[in-house]
């Protein structure tokens, strides 16, 4: 089993964001940061915003920022989210697999699945954040303050 490159990013994007909670993110630095097609990245983002997993705040100095914090984003809640979780062509909605009816496939890889996101729900976005990846993600704010001292010359 692996998970899409889609959930893949989208976990990225999270721990991105979580590192960088102090502002707002944009989805071209975190696309550089971790080489990625940002036109993908998009897609990503659109799909964790629509989940509640993030805020996006448009117009200039807009960015992205999460729509709580990261010991309340639960791993297996955006799994869920993110991935199809279709195994199997029988468990999906277009099921044209001819034993299906009298096949034990499904729900054996059904409970695979189901264990696979019960470990999931154990962790949240926090669990993933330690001091060598924010070493790595943290991007320092740089406060520019404009302190001109004139002096009379004469």
């Amino acid at each position: 089993m692996y998970l899409t490159q889609h959930t893949d990013y989208g976990l990225r994007v999270l721990i991105y964001t979580a590192i960088n909670d102090d502002a707002l993110v944009n989805i071209g630095t975190i696309a550089d940061t971790y080489g990625i097609s940002k036109s993908h990245l998009m897609k990503v983002v659109t799909a964790l915003v629509k989940g509640g997993f993030l805020d996006s705040v448009r117009g200039k100095g807009g960015g992205l920022k999460l729509a709580c914090s990261a010991d309340q984003i639960n791993i297996g809640a955006v799994v869920r989210h993110l991935e199809p979780m279709q195994m199997v062509e029988c468990m999906g909605s277009d099921n044209d697999c001819l034993i299906a009816p009298n096949c034990r496939l499904a729900g054996i890889i059904g409970g695979g699945v189901k264990a696979f996101l019960n470990y999931l729900d154990g962790f949240t976005l926090a669990d993933l954040l330690n001091k060598p990846t924010y070493n790595l993600l943290y991007l320092p704010k740089i406060e520019i303050v404009n302190d001109y001292r004139l002096s009379a010359v004469r």
